[in-house]
Order: C-alpha cells, then structure tokens, then sequence
C-alpha cells in the first residue's frame, strides 16, 4: 500500500471517529436532559415544571458539563506534547489543584461572594503559576519526566493540604459546603455562571487549531525551529490558553480529574497522534465523558447527586494505573 493510500485511509478513520463520536454526543445529551426523579421529553416539555426543570437545571448543566469535559481534555492533549509527557493532565500534575487553591483563597479572604468573572479570574491565576512551574522544570534536562510527574502530583497533595486548612478554620457553611463542590460538581450550574462559556468557547476553537503547530514541535524544538515555527511565543499561547481553561473550569464545575489523561491519550493510541485531528476530537470526546458521567451522577443513587469528580475519578483511576504499568513495561 503506498504513503498516499496510507494517509487517505488514516483521515478516514479520524473523519469516522468524528461523526461517530458526534453522533453518541447527540444521543447522551438528549438522555441526559431526559433521565431524572421526573421523565422529560427536551423537544416538548409538558407544564411549567417540566419547562423549569428542563431550562433551569438540566440544560444549564450539560452546556457546563460538555464545555468542561472539552476544555479538559484538550488541555490535557496539549500538556502531553508541551512537556513531552504522555502522563500530564491539569488534574494530575496539580494544575486544576492550584487554581482551585487560588480560587478558595479568594472565597476565605474577600469579604463578599466573588463574581463568576473574579472566580475565574483568581482560578487562572492559580493555574497560570503551576503550569509556570511544571513548565520551568520540564525545560531541565536534569529533571526527567518521572520526577516531573511526581512534582506535579506533589503540588496537588499541597494546595489540597492548604485547602483543608482554610476550611478547618473557617466558620463559614458556605465555605464547608464548597467542599462538596471541591469534589467536582455540576449541581447548582445558573446561567450567571455559564456566562464563563465566553471565554471558554473561544479559547478552547483557538487551542484546536494549533494542532498543526503541534505536530511540528513534536518533532523537536530545533528542527521546529528550522522549519520556521517560533516556538517560545508557541509555549506561552499555549500556556495561558490552557491556564485559562483549567481556571475556568475549576471555577465552574470545581476539581475534575482524569478526564485530560485518558481521553487524548486513548485517542492516540486506537487512532493517532496527528494533534490537527487529536485535539478538537478530544474535545468532542472529553464533552461526551463528562456529560455521561454527570449524568451517571444524578441517576446512580435515589434521591442523591453524587459529585461528578468521584464517577471520573472511579473511571478514571484503574485507566491511569493501567497506563503506568504499560509505560513502566515499555
């Protein structure tokens, strides 16, 4: 088979993993704003309480719940070739645990309740400085990816750390209940909050298209740079689009785990590492996941709603073991 039959048949399978993956999102979110203590039907709402429930919390919630599962794992696809490391995810190197720090800080020392604007603001910030961080220390040879992951996962044990602290400290219930959403949660999603898609939206179109920039840096920064790409400028665009992602989903949905590793890196393995096709389908896909598993969240338990962080990470962390264990192997 020659080179050009070869690639004709490889964007064949990533144009089919789209549509199927497209497809299935369609499906879920339909069940989605369908299932609960009361059956709805989206596209005819029978009475103002189906009405209300159908446009005040069930829709609310899923736009929050694919917007974050996209902004995720499509900066978890990012982080994977930024630091050369098929294991990096926001959750798992500590990203989403500093802007979730910055983001309580906020909440413990403001006198008031932060907008959903300074909310997120203060949560990018949080996730600005450990990407500085985690990017500073990738960049030194005398650092190897294991250590790095392991500093990662350590700045995510600290700020969790912290984080006990000013609860245990704070005579607040609503700080106390926070902790609930700490846990990743979408219950409570208003459109107030989701005013946070404007930003989220445009960055995460913006970070799709620099999947071609991405695959001329997996080559290597000097040959990169041969080929004309400036790669400096490329790594921080993409450092501050992926801080402001993480911050702005910790500030939505709270801390959410796993669901930048497994994605892109499942994507990769069953069908490539070409990052112009990788990352919007793992935006579709980590859209997918999170819907679905927010909505395992709400019907697994009568009368209950289940963080949505501990279904991902009860997915999540057997893959992200398995992952060790074939990396370790290979």
């Amino acid at each position: 088979m020659s080179l050009n039959a070869l690639l004709i048949r490889q964007r064949s399978r990533w144009r089919m993993s789209f549509w199927l993956l497209s497809l299935s999102l369609v499906v879920v979110c339909f069940y989605s704003l369908s299932v609960g203590e009361l059956w709805i039907k989206p596209w005819a709402p029978d009475g103002a309480l189906e009405q209300q429930l159908l446009f005040q919390l069930r829709l609310p919630r899923l736009l929050a719940a694919f917007a974050v599962g996209a902004a995720l794992a499509s900066s978890g696809a990012v982080l994977q070739v930024l630091l050369g490391n098929p294991l990096a995810e926001p959750g798992v190197l500590g990203i989403s645990g500093g802007a979730s720090l910055a983001l309580v800080c906020v909440l413990f020392f403001l006198p008031f309740t932060p907008s959903p604007m300074l909310a997120m603001i203060a949560a990018m910030v949080g996730a600005l400085v450990f990407t500085l961080i985690l990017v500073g220390l990738s960049r030194r040879r005398s650092v190897s990816m294991t250590r790095l992951l392991l500093i990662g996962v350590a700045l995510g044990i600290l700020s969790s750390a912290v984080i006990t602290w000013a609860f245990y400290f704070s005579d607040d219930l609503s700080m106390r209940q926070l902790m609930y959403w700490l846990m990743g949660s979408l219950g409570g999603v208003s459109w107030q909050q989701l005013s946070l898609l404007l930003f989220i939206v445009p960055v995460l179109i913006v970070l799709c298209c620099q999947g071609k920039k991405l695959d001329i840096l997996m080559l290597g920064e000097l040959h990169a740079r041969q080929l004309g790409l400036n790669v400096a400028s490329l790594r921080w665009k993409l450092i501050l689009m992926v801080s402001l992602l993480v911050g702005s989903a910790v500030a939505l949905a709270g801390v959410i785990g796993f669901i930048g590793l497994v994605v892109p890196h499942l994507i990769r393995l069953m069908l490539g590492t070409e990052n112009r096709y990788l990352l919007p389908l793992s935006a579709i896909a980590g859209g997918l996941l999170l819907v679905f598993a927010d909505t395992l969240s709400r019907i697994l338990l009568p009368s209950a709603d289940l963080p949505v962080g501990v279904v991902t990470t009860s997915l999540g962390a057997p893959v992200f073991i398995w992952m060790l264990m074939r990396s370790q192997l290979n």
